[in-house]
């Protein structure tokens, strides 16, 4: 009885945080289409930070940050890619453009979001416009911003690292722009230990990852920044092995 009671409780905690969310994510397009336009990009940008942090709060997620996010561009954030919620939360703990695959542009509603946030869109498969990209990314870094890519390309399972793909770096060896590592986590807030509710991997459902999300007790998201580097005479391709082994290192600790 008093499990079946449990589970009803938690299905209407999670139906009424999945309204909530809802209702969020309508006010975001609504902001974009009226009030954006009226907006300097800095305004916009601290709306981007705010308006993710309630998102984390809408869905019951707690956020913690560790270490220090950077200050001021130019700067390259690369992190492990665990869930759709990655994105939120590294805007909620410091505003960033994101590099992304250039479908995301079409999905409705959150391409809109997406695009108002300042995301950068490259065709992964594409060669020329992997260029194209990198001299997109240094021209964002000459304007001191602030860039943030996932280099394993797609979530993994929060339990190990992909390999990184070194293309993006590219911009900042060109650039001589520092790169910041950052690692990821869930966890259960009660117990300390790895939570994997907001996992999106494999052949798992968007709408499944969100329902666990939404039933999550004590769901808690860990953002850790490293130390800011620089190429230090490193290829993009030797640079990219040295931050995987330190974002894995920050995932875990």
């Amino acid at each position: 009885m008093a499990n079946g009671l449990h589970k009803i409780k938690t299905s209407l905690r999670a139906v009424w945080r999945g309204m909530r969310l809802l209702a969020h994510v309508g006010k975001g397009a609504w902001v974009v289409a009226f009030r954006f336009p009226q907006l300097h990009y800095l305004q916009q940008h601290e709306l981007v930070q705010a308006w993710a942090a309630t998102l984390l709060v809408r869905a019951g997620v707690q956020l913690e940050v560790k270490g220090q996010p950077p200050a001021k561009g130019p700067v390259l954030m690369v992190s492990n890619h665990i869930s759709w919620l990655d994105i939120p939360l590294l805007h909620a703990a410091r505003h960033c453009r994101f590099i992304s695959k250039s479908d995301v542009k079409g999905w409705p509603i959150i391409g809109t979001l997406a695009t108002a946030a300042g995301t950068l869109y490259i065709q992964r498969s594409s060669r020329r416009d992997a260029m194209r990209m990198i001299t997109a990314m240094a021209d964002a870094f000459k304007r001191g911003e602030i860039l943030a890519v996932f280099p394993e390309g797609t979530t993994g399972d929060g339990r190990s690292l992909l390999s990184f793909h070194s293309n993006l770096l590219e911009a900042a060896v060109q650039c001589d722009a520092p790169v910041q590592p950052v690692g990821l986590r869930f966890v259960d807030g009660k117990t300390g230990e790895t939570s994997y509710a907001a996992t999106y991997v494999g052949d798992e459902s968007l709408l499944g990852s969100i329902w666990r999300v939404l039933s999550a007790d004590h769901l808690q998201a860990v953002v850790h920044y490293g130390e800011l580097q620089s190429a230090g005479g490193r290829d993009r391709r030797s640079w990219a092995k040295d931050l995987h082994a330190e974002v894995d290192r920050l995932r875990r600790s």
